[in-house]
């Protein structure tokens, strides 16, 4: 089978943070498979992409394209010679239609104006060709996620995409929206299309993959028929040793009632209700989760009860004081503790560096500051602190974080929020967009917390996780707490029934008629 992309002793050096992306890296993928590469954060793999499609140049190596040598100094060359990019954070322009994102920089004109309807009717075209309808004239600032995603995969077949690169394409994805790419991604292999899959995630290169690549620490550690390789051996390769992929956890030893939340009541985006009664406890030493297909009030909740969105009914207690109403810091110094969903935005300032991003929930407090002026020993002792407490790899005192891999800032979000023994942890999407070796720590240090005696509230989309960690398991639909089950007892059916707005009673009854 022709090769559509070798290539060949690829090596590239980041001078700044001393970092060897990638050394000595070869890497082939045939023309119309389905070749995933993974490794963990950091491992090089998105660097070697970067490379192929012209973001980054490499110090040495070559680059054959359907066997025949590129030069590919910049995007318009990767794009010329049919290779497309997805990245993992998409580059569209939420304020213009999906039509105008699509066609950006290609636009239909007469006498130099921008003909819409025209633009609108070629993206009409090409969606239906290819089996992903869209609405041209929407807002992509209006549009779910997946049809975010829909949008870059639409913009690199309108360029005649060959070859697609596709950078964590699940990391934000809803279960449902995860299994509709598969479909489109084995449509477009089936039609002659190269599909490179960055990911993390090997239950998806199980689903969907023909071979798989593994990098570590910066090298090619080999390439496999993923029909030949299991799960174990391809996170052992990734990370170099053993893993574990079960959570080790003891039965919890709830204690006294440390978050409660009663009949609450919150307004979503354009002041409709998102969040709707829901009332629940979480007892210190107990994991609670909170499982749900993304976009039903989860966001919100969380928002509200660390005190990011405010409340328009019910209550909220932290320990038996009411903080319903109380600020952010308030909280904070009441005992609570939030890693949020998006480590990028709200989790962490990449504009700035390690010391400054460890202390800002602790700037004004003793050591840190003094009469309002802050002291730079001891927070440069926090910050190495939590490098070597959660091996935070790469990570130097006083220097930048920008360069760091998503599992290393969240590692840096972890070390920070735990500081100090918060005794209510809220922790929404934990694990999002991270490697084996990375889930395998976060997990890890969540258990240790409830052991050491913290009340933690676990949302997650990602189902195994809410099993595997959960003491008990609350399931929201539509911004209400359908059902609380104990997690020793549940099973993904009954969650899954009821996620869609199911009820167990009504599903068991036919059962118990049959009987």
């Amino acid at each position: 089978m022709p090769l559509a992309v070798d290539m060949r002793h690829i090596r590239k050096y980041f001078p700044s943070s001393n970092v060897l992306a990638c050394d000595d890296v070869s890497f082939s993928v045939n023309q119309g498979e389905i070749h995933a590469l993974v490794g963990e954060n950091g491992a090089g793999k998105t660097t070697l992409m970067n490379i192929l499609y012209g973001l980054i140049s490499p110090d040495e190596g070559q680059i054959f394209v359907n066997e025949q040598p590129v030069h590919i100094a910049h995007p318009n060359d990767a794009i010329r010679v049919g290779i497309g990019m997805v990245h993992q954070h998409f580059k569209l322009v939420p304020p213009f239609t999906i039509a105008q994102n699509i066609m950006l920089g290609i636009e239909p004109n007469r006498a130099g104006f921008i003909d819409a309807a025209d633009e609108a009717e070629k993206v009409r075209r090409l969606a239906e060709s290819f089996g992903l309808p869209v609405n041209p004239n929407a807002r992509v600032a209006d549009v779910s996620v997946g049809m975010q995603q829909r949008v870059e995969i639409l913009k690199t077949l309108q360029r005649n995409a060959q070859i697609l690169i596709l950078d964590e394409p699940t990391a934000v994805l809803t279960p449902q929206e995860v299994h509709e790419l598969y479909t489109v991604i084995r449509r477009l292999a089936a039609d002659g299309r190269t599909i490179i899959l960055i990911t993390h995630k090997l239950l998806e290169v199980k689903e969907v993959a023909d071979r798989v690549s593994v990098m570590r620490r910066g090298r090619m550690v080999g390439t496999h028929n993923v029909a030949e390789v299991t799960i174990r051996q391809m996170a052992n390769m990734m990370v170099g040793r053993e893993v574990i992929l079960r959570v080790d956890k003891q039965p919890a030893k709830p204690g006294e009632v440390v978050l409660q939340a009663e009949n609450l009541l919150v307004a979503g985006h354009g002041g409709i209700p998102a969040v709707f009664g829901v009332s629940l406890n979480v007892c210190a030493g107990e994991i609670l989760g909170i499982a749900g297909v993304s976009g039903n009030g989860q966001t919100e909740l969380v928002e509200a009860l660390t005190g990011l969105r405010s409340v328009e009914g019910g209550t909220i207690r932290l320990l038996g004081q009411d903080i319903t109403h109380a600020s952010v810091r308030d909280r904070r110094k009441a005992g609570l503790a939030h890693v949020p969903e998006d480590r990028m935005v709200m989790g962490l300032n990449l504009k700035t560096n390690l010391d400054e991003n460890v202390v800002v929930t602790h700037y004004r407090d003793e050591p840190y500051s003094e009469r309002g002026i802050l002291r730079g020993k001891p927070i440069r002792k926090l910050a190495q602190q939590i490098i070597d407490a959660f091996q935070v790899k790469s990570a130097r005192v006083g220097e930048e974080i920008k360069t760091l891999s998503g599992g290393n800032l969240q590692k840096v979000v972890l070390g920070r929020e735990l500081h100090g023994k918060p005794k209510l942890i809220v922790v929404n999407q934990p694990t999002r967009g991270l490697d084996v070796g990375s889930i395998e720590f976060v997990h890890k240090t969540l258990i240790e917390e409830r052991d050491a005696g913290a009340a933690v509230l676990l949302v997650s989309v990602e189902l195994d996780e809410i099993l595997s960690l959960s003491d008990r398991i609350a399931v929201m639909f539509e911004g209400r707490i359908m059902d609380v089950l104990d997690a020793a007892e549940a099973n993904e059916q009954d969650i899954g029934i009821l996620m869609a707005g199911g009820s167990l009673e009504t599903e068991a009854a036919p059962l118990e008629k049959a009987q």
